[in-house]
Parts: structure tokens; C-alpha cells; sequence
């Protein structure tokens, strides 16, 4: 018997680990104290988009597929770039006021409109936290890993069944 992966549930299971990377941030914000930097924030709000486009692709119209997963595949890559930059860069500066993260998401009003959800709460420095002895831009980094290899076997699966 030989597995058949369909492309329409790669897709949600993207968004499903998508989503829930944010909502995994957001309980150990509210439920545990652990506040948000700016990068914080601005890899959420790319978790976020990541799931909207690969629950788009998955549902929507197949004529849209291929340049909804190759954003989704490039933002994971934004993703990753951020979470290394928070881990090498930002982690390690007092302030993190007004970097791009911060320019990004505040030029974007999210942090007024969901402040919940994208308000930035504390420094870079101060936002350095672990879980099980990995730092959480580690943490985010590895789920940007994984989902962009999602996303680039679908890209490559699109690819390879057009007509």
C-alpha cells in the first residue's frame, strides 16, 4: 500500500502549524508572562499570513495555487531571516525600538488594532527566553525550516502536475 499525500492537506497542515506556532506565542504571553519584542511580533504576524495564504491555496481557486504557495514559501524565508536576526542580532541590543520589525508592524497599525496579538511588550534583550533550554527565535526558526520545506514540496509538486 503506498501513501498518497494530497496537496490540499499539506497545505492546511501548514496553516494548522501556522497558526498554532502564534498560538503557542500567545498563551506563553497571557498564561505564562513571557512579553514580546518587536521580533517578536513581527514573526507572528508572518505566521499569521503564512497560514491565511496556505488556507487560500488549499481552498481557493486552483488557477491560484502556485503564486499563493511561492509568497507563503518566500515569507516562511522572511520568517527565518527574522528569527535568526532576533537570535544573533537583536537579542543582544538593550533597545530594539523602531527596527524594521517595530517600523513594520506599528507603519501597519496591528499593534492598535490587536494589541493582544502584536503589541510589542519588551525589548529584544529582555524578550530573551527559553523553552526546554532552546531560545523561542531558535524555536521559531526551526518552524520556519519546516514550513518552508512544506511549502517548497509544494511548490515543486505544482510545478511538476502543470499541464
Amino acid at each position: 500500500m503506498r501513501l498518497q499525500i494530497r496537496l490540499p492537506q499539506v497545505l492546511v497542515a501548514v496553516a494548522a502549524a501556522a497558526f498554532g506556532s502564534v498560538g503557542i506565542a500567545l498563551y506563553t504571553q497571557h498564561a505564562l508572562g513571557m512579553l514580546p519584542c518587536p521580533w517578536c511580533v513581527l514573526q507572528r504576524l508572518i505566521f499569521v499570513v503564512i497560514g491565511l495564504l496556505a488556507l487560500l491555496a488549499a481552498l481557493g481557486p486552483r488557477a491560484l495555487r502556485l503564486p499563493l504557495v511561492v509568497l507563503a514559501d518566500g515569507l516562511a524565508a522572511a520568517g527565518l531571516a527574522a528569527a535568526m536576526w532576533q537570535q544573533f542580532h537583536a537579542s543582544k541590543e538593550p533597545s530594539c525600538d523602531m527596527t524594521l520589525a517595530d517600523r513594520i508592524v506599528s507603519g501597519l497599525k496591528l499593534d492598535a488594532l490587536l494589541p493582544d496579538v502584536f503589541m510589542a511588550l519588551a525589548s529584544c534583550a529582555d524578550a530573551t527566553v527559553d523553552m526546554l533550554g532552546i531560545s523561542y527565535a531558535v524555536w521559531s526558526g526551526a518552524m520556519f525550516v519546516l514550513l518552508g520545506l512544506a511549502l517548497g514540496w509544494a511548490v515543486a509538486f505544482l510545478l511538476r502536475s502543470r499541464p
